[in-house]
C-alpha cells in the first residue's frame, strides 16, 4: 500500500514536471545542439551547410580582428567590474545606515537600471557630444578643450564604461543592501562594545560575513561584462577604427553582415567556454571558502 502511495505521488510529480521538460527540450536543448553542429559548417543562410571540420577554428584562431575583439571584451571588463563592485558596496554601506530619505536614494541609485538600453545610449551618446555635450560646456567653462569621447580610440571604450557603470550599478547595490540586512546587529553591539572603530568593523565584520555576496556580484558582472554588445553597437557600432569592437560585435558582423554563421558560431562557443571555465572556478572558490569555514 505504502509502495503504490509512493509510485503514485511520483508519477503525479512527473506529470507536473512533463510541460516544463517538453519546453525545456524544445527551446533549449534542440537549439543548443543545433548551434554546437554548426560549428563544424560553413554556411551563409541561403544555401546548404557544408561540412569543414574544424577549420572555423583554424580562421578564428589565427584571425587578428577575433583577438583584437576578444581583447577589448576583457579591457571593457576590467574598466567595468572593479568599479562597480567597490562602488556599489561603499554606496550600499552609507545608503543602508542611519541617513535621511533612504527608501529615495535606494530608488534614485536603481532607477537607471529600469531604462531601456537605447534610452541609457542615446542620452549618454548626447552628454559626450564635444558640441553641446556636458562635459564638453564643462571643459570651455574652464577655458580646455573638449575631448571627442566617443570619437576617440583612447577615450571611447572608458567612457562606454562610464555609462555602463552608471546604467548597471543599482542591482549590485540592492544584491549588497540585501545582504547588510541579514548580519545580526548583536555583532556590531559586541564590537562596539570592545572599542571597535567604524573600519575594523567593516573589515572584521562586514566584509567577511558579505563574502557570498561578493562572489555573487563579482560573477554576475563578468558574466554580463563579456557579453558586451548592445552599448557598443548603439554608441560606437565597434569605432573608431575598431577600438571599442567586442567579441559580439564581431559575431553580429561575421553572423549578420558578412552570413558566415558557421564562423560566428564558433566564436560564440569560444565565448561560452570562457564563460562556462570562469563560472566553473568561481564556484569551486566559493564552496571551498565555505568548506574552510
Amino acid at each position: 500500500m505504502i509502495v503504490r502511495k509512493r509510485r503514485k505521488h511520483a508519477i503525479i510529480g512527473y506529470l507536473f514536471f512533463l510541460p516544463f521538460a517538453i519546453f525545456f527540450i524544445i527551446f533549449r536543448l534542440i537549439p543548443f545542439y543545433n548551434a554546437v553542429k554548426l560549428i563544424f559548417y560553413k554556411w551563409d543562410i541561403l544555401g546548404t551547410p557544408k561540412f569543414v571540420g574544424f577549420r572555423n577554428f583554424k580562421k578564428m584562431f589565427s584571425d587578428p580582428t577575433f583577438w583584437s575583439s576578444l581583447w577589448h571584451t576583457f579591457y571593457f571588463t576590467i574598466l567595468v567590474v572593479p568599479p562597480i563592485v567597490i562602488l556599489a558596496f561603499l554606496i550600499a554601506i552609507l545608503i543602508n545606515g542611519k541617513v535621511h530619505f533612504k527608501n529615495l536614494l535606494r530608488s534614485a541609485f536603481y532607477l537607471p537600471f529600469t531604462l531601456s538600453i537605447s534610452v541609457v545610449c542615446l542620452t549618454w551618446g548626447m552628454i559626450y557630444s564635444p558640441f553641446f555635450g556636458i562635459f564638453a560646456q564643462i571643459f570651455k567653462f574652464f577655458g580646455l578643450k573638449p575631448i571627442n569621447w566617443l570619437g576617440d580610440p583612447v577615450w571611447a571604450m572608458p567612457a562606454i564604461a562610464i555609462t555602463t557603470i552608471w546604467w548597471t550599478i543599482g542591482f549590485p547595490i540592492i544584491l549588497y543592501i540585501a545582504g547588510l540586512q541579514q548580519i545580526p546587529s548583536s555583532y556590531y553591539e559586541a564590537a562596539d562594545l570592545d572599542g571597535a572603530s567604524g573600519w575594523q568593523k567593516m573589515f572584521f565584520i562586514t566584509m567577511p560575513l558579505l563574502k557570498r555576496t561578493h562572489s555573487l556580484v563579482i560573477v554576475m558582472q563578468i558574466l554580463a561584462s563579456l557579453q558586451i554588445f548592445g552599448q557598443v553597437f548603439i554608441m560606437t557600432n565597434g569605432g573608431p577604427a575598431g577600438k571599442t569592437r567586442v567579441l559580439l560585435q564581431y559575431v553580429y558582423e561575421q553572423g549578420f553582415r558578412y552570413f558566415k554563421m558557421g564562423y560566428a558560431q564558433a566564436i560564440v562557443f569560444i565565448l561560452f567556454v570562457i564563460m562556462l571555465v570562469f563560472s566553473y572556478f568561481q564556484i569551486r572558490l566559493m564552496m571551498g571558502k565555505e568548506e574552510v569555514i
